[in-house]
């Protein structure tokens, strides 16, 4: 007989509230729906504002890619001014960054997601005990060294930055102050511990023997080679999450996007395409052709916004309006779209675009998942450390050199864009200046395309598409569920900025 039950999935240790209803039918998931609840005004708290006020402001919008939301508001007003960051101003940005993404990734996986190995419904799993072991939340011996360990990449984003969160030391064409020869020994000192962590904790190996893994066959080889391998984070995300299934859910859309992230130095040692070290681009899956901002609209359809037609963020507007859509909305959330599809951002989606062989040969063979996904977030700091090694050291190479193009305050009237890679995926502010203050602020983040509702056609968002067909086991606790949804490291806050 069939039956049909909507349930909750509960969803704590995410930034910012959100609620996912599942409609399960015969043991599975049928269909879902996924709501950010809490509005919170950000683009329109920006208008009026003098044109420099969205550095301060908007790293608000989050605290924990604070500094990812000051690169795309500088890099907005480096647009605007017609400004390109001198070479050290480049050095030191992207330093920020990748040291902002490295923490989030291993904090994500070890506390967020891997937190639920120690639930109790896996209690019959052979691994359970090291799970609880490793991953109790608050004691597990995982969960105690991630904490310890990633506060030293935070340390980074201070120095450079002058406090973490919700640094201000990016002005329009580069940064406010150079950091001293000292403080940048200290960064390198920092990086390289962290690197000497990761590979010891994490990985159980060498960055460049992780860099060899270029297969399903090949990850299957490294798992089987060595205990420190096997016994690593990563080795025990692929042992757990194939034994509980996580490699069988999650598939969803398998279209996904990269706006491409941190430009490099124009003389530099760090070599990599189209002048960005993460590729841009759109994928259905592994065919990737090149990213056209101007594919991007936003839909609100199925938000409580007042606006019903679907805009280019340039042009967007944010009226919410609680009573919109009766009967349609369910979200505060607005629904971005590319060329009209939804899409999936975050590592997985940069894995694929980028050509890394691992993730284009999972994707390929159909085996998108939840798993696939959690681990291209895990690893995706071993490809970020060398080239931070390598700027930090140049930073050292090239002292008194130019940190800004401009004065850094002045701003013409006019527009533009900062796009680039956050945490969890495609960031991007569009920004007005009229008459020397913002006339129009718009931000479209990770977790909106992500965690967004059904557009006008009825498609679903990201990680509502890839939840259906999940199984799960006991619908009033359907951790199953929740483990996809988690594999997209939501942030709420960011979505209903």
């Amino acid at each position: 007989m069939t039956k049909r039950i909507l349930c909750d999935v509960p969803m704590n240790r995410v930034e910012g509230d959100l609620e996912v209803r599942i409609e399960v039918k015969d043991g599975r998931v049928a269909d879902a729906w996924s709501a950010g609840t809490l509005y919170r005004g950000f683009e329109n708290l920006m208008r009026g504002r003098g044109a420099l006020d969205g550095l301060v402001m908007t790293p608000r919008i989050c605290g924990i890619c604070s500094t990812t939301h000051l690169t795309a508001a500088a890099r907005a007003l480096d647009a605007i001014a017609g400004l390109t960051p001198p070479d050290n101003a480049l050095r030191v940005r992207n330093v920020a960054l990748m040291a902002e993404h490295a923490q989030s990734d291993v904090r994500q996986s070890v506390l967020m997601f891997m937190a639920d190995f120690a639930n109790a419904a896996h209690g019959g799993e052979p691994l359970f005990d090291e799970a609880v072991r490793r991953y109790r939340p608050g004691a597990g011996s995982s969960a105690v060294e991630t904490l310890s360990a990633t506060r030293s990449l935070l340390e980074v984003v201070g120095i450079l930055g002058g406090q973490w969160p919700h640094s201000s030391f990016m002005v329009p064409g580069g940064v406010a102050f150079a950091p001293s020869s000292s403080s940048v020994l200290q960064c390198l000192h920092l990086v390289r511990g962290y690197r000497a962590w990761y590979e010891r904790f994490v990985l159980g190996c060498s960055l460049e023997r992780w860099a060899a893994v270029d297969s399903r066959a090949a990850l299957d080889a490294w798992l089987d080679e060595a205990p420190a391998q096997r016994d690593g984070e990563v080795g025990f995300l692929l042992r757990f999450g194939r034994a509980i299934g996580l490699d069988a859910v999650g598939r969803g859309h398998e279209a996904f996007l990269s706006y491409g992230s941190f430009d490099l130095p124009a003389q530099t040692a760090v070599a990599a395409p189209n002048g960005q070290l993460v590729a841009a681009g759109a994928a259905q899956g592994t065919m990737v052709a090149p990213f056209d901002p101007a594919r991007i609209a936003e839909d609100v359809s199925h938000a409580w916004y007042r606006e019903s037609a679907s805009r280019h963020p340039a042009q967007g507007a944010t009226d919410p309006y609680a009573s919109a859509h009766t009967g349609r909305a369910y979200s505060w959330v607005k629904a971005p779209r590319y060329d009209g599809r939804a899409m999936e951002t975050g590592p997985l989606a940069e894995a694929v675009i980028g050509g890394r062989p691992l993730f284009a040969d999972i994707v390929a063979a159909g085996e998108t998942s939840a798993l696939a996904r959690q681990l291209a977030r895990l690893v995706r700091p071993a490809t970020l450390f060398p080239a931070m090694e390598t700027w930090l050291e140049e930073l050292l190479a090239n002292p008194g050199a130019p940190i800004v193009a401009g004065d850094g305050r002045q701003v013409p009237d006019g527009e533009g864009a900062g796009l680039l890679q956050a945490a969890r995926g495609a960031l991007g502010h569009w920004v007005r200046i009229e008459d020397g203050r913002i006339a129009r602020y718009q931000v479209i983040t990770p977790t909106a395309w992500n965690g967004s509702p059904r557009d006008a056609q009825g498609v679903r968002g990201a990680w509502e598409e890839a939840v259906v067909g999940t199984h799960v086991a006991d619908p009033a606790h359907p951790i199953e569920a929740g483990y996809v949804v988690r594999s997209f490291d939501p942030c709420l806050v960011c979505a209903v900025h």
